[in-house]
């Protein structure tokens, strides 16, 4: 009884009203902005939310961080989780003028470094800026000794780091099946051990720039396998044999 244009009309009102929250009733608030509310991933506010993350990872494996360890950048995290365990600890910087590094080198061709010297290799956050890193993996291998562990991180849901854009370059992003795949390449199947940490409203904030104290534990804690944020990759080196 109804003219065909008022039946259109109920029937969208009908699909609006079905899904929860209804269409056009969310409210973004302070996200509602094209710009960003910290473009430096909320290190000028907290605790970056990746960062969270990593700790959480590498708190995890605190018994891996042991004996000669190298770190890339600094070495922050190997103080903070090796502690009286590490022995010798080195700094891997791609580029001279870094007071903190103990190594320069290019980790696609560093023929300068010595096979089988690390106990363990601390990666966070380095592989998307190496665009073969596939040969990147093979060095970490190659210089890992035998029985030895890579912890290693990676983003998966991230903005764009300028800084590293306009050097060096910023190349990937990565799933826990991109990851594991990558490095079963080198390392064998059973030694790969891969994680993700993150969920809608984590990404969501990280994109933002927002720091993880802003966000309540157990939602940064919670975990949505549709939403990595943050890649773990856990690997060891086989053992010599006997």
């Amino acid at each position: 009884m109804l003219p065909r244009g008022a039946r259109g009309w109920i029937r969208v009102q009908q699909r609006r009203l079905s899904v929860c929250p209804p269409v056009g009733s969310v409210r973004l608030g302070s996200l509602r902005r094209l710009q960003p509310i910290s473009r430096v991933y909320g290190f000028d506010r907290g605790l970056c939310i990746d960062r969270y993350y990593i700790d959480q990872f590498l708190s995890a494996h605190t018994p891996d961080i042991r004996g000669c360890v190298l770190e890339i950048g600094d070495d922050t995290y190997t103080r903070a989780f090796g502690g009286d365990h590490v022995s010798e600890s080195d700094v891997l910087h791609v580029a001279e003028g870094d007071p903190k590094a103990t190594i320069v080198a290019d980790l696609t061709c560093a023929d300068q470094i010595p096979s089988d010297v690390f106990d363990c290799i601390i990666f966070t956050q380095t592989l998307q800026f190496i665009y073969d890193m596939r040969a990147a993996i093979r060095t970490l291998h190659r210089i890992l000794k035998p029985g030895g562990v890579l912890l290693a991180t990676f983003p998966g849901i991230s903005q764009i780091s300028r800084y590293d854009m306009d050097r060096w370059g910023d190349y990937w992003r990565f799933t826990t099946l991109s990851a594991r795949r990558l490095f079963e390449e080198v390392f064998p199947a059973g030694n790969v051990s891969v994680e993700a940490y993150g969920n809608v409203l984590a990404a969501i904030a990280f994109l933002h720039g927002l720091a993880a104290e802003e966000l309540k534990q157990r939602e940064l804690d919670h975990n949505d396998p549709d939403y990595e944020v943050l890649i773990t990759v856990r690997v060891a080196k086989p053992g010599m044999e006997s």
